[in-house]
């Protein structure tokens, strides 16, 4: 089973070359395993960095590419299951693929819990694995476009002026421009200005769609 780089460039619509194509990264301190996953992973089409420990993996700075983590339950120093509280917090478009030679229900449940998407018990088929990390790149890239979605609609939000802040948060509560304009001490003429301006800042044709995005960005809940 392959899934070129360039062909999950063609699904995700990006023109990134091979060499910025999603990485998947392997944890294990069993070298034998850091190498047979790096040759499966090389093979299928993904660039792969190993690594056999978890300081070892934290010192890596977090890359902008779609991005999944192989993870070993059991390794020297932090563990798995304490890695993937971090990776949570610290790298949130990284899912977590959970391996180990010794796995448990309560280890299994606390993972998928953390929100894992898979947990092999070694010896695992190739294609299983292969699988799961199909569907964590998917969740890795979805991941990265929310948040680059994100950080466009603050940035626009960040363009208003103080005055025109505040009108929004009115406006998207519902407020009719009368009733603005009361709360903030101005005319209905400059309200209607403000919510003009507001409107063309976050580029926005409906008031639907600024109330969603006012949502999204947590304003005025």
């Amino acid at each position: 089973m392959k899934w070129p780089v360039e062909e999950f460039n063609r699904k995700a619509g990006t023109l990134a070359m091979p060499q910025d194509g999603p990485i998947v990264f392997v944890i294990d301190d069993d070298i034998s395993v850091r190498e047979s996953l790096e040759l499966l992973i090389s093979h299928a089409g993904w660039q792969a960095e190993t690594f056999e420990s978890a300081q070892q993996f934290l010192s890596r700075p977090r890359v902008s590419v779609p991005n999944c983590l192989i993870l070993d339950v059991r390794l020297p120093g932090l563990d798995g299951l304490e890695l993937q509280k971090r990776v949570v917090v610290d790298r949130p478009d990284m899912p977590i693929i959970f391996i180990t030679g010794h796995g448990n229900v309560p280890m299994t449940v606390q993972a998928m819990k953390g929100g894992a998407v898979e947990f092999l018990t070694k010896p695992f088929n190739d294609s299983i694995l292969l699988n799961a990390i199909q569907h964590a790149i998917s969740r890795s890239d979805a991941a990265l476009r929310l948040e680059s979605e994100i950080r466009a609609l603050r940035d626009r939000y960040a363009s208003l002026s103080r005055r025109e802040q505040e009108v929004m948060a009115l406006v998207v509560r519902g407020l009719l421009n009368k009733q603005v304009g009361y709360e903030l001490g101005i005319s209905e003429i400059t309200v209607k200005a403000h919510r003009g301006q507001v409107m063309r800042k976050m580029n926005v044709a409906s008031f639907a769609e600024l109330v969603n995005i006012a949502g999204r960005l947590g304003i005025a809940q």
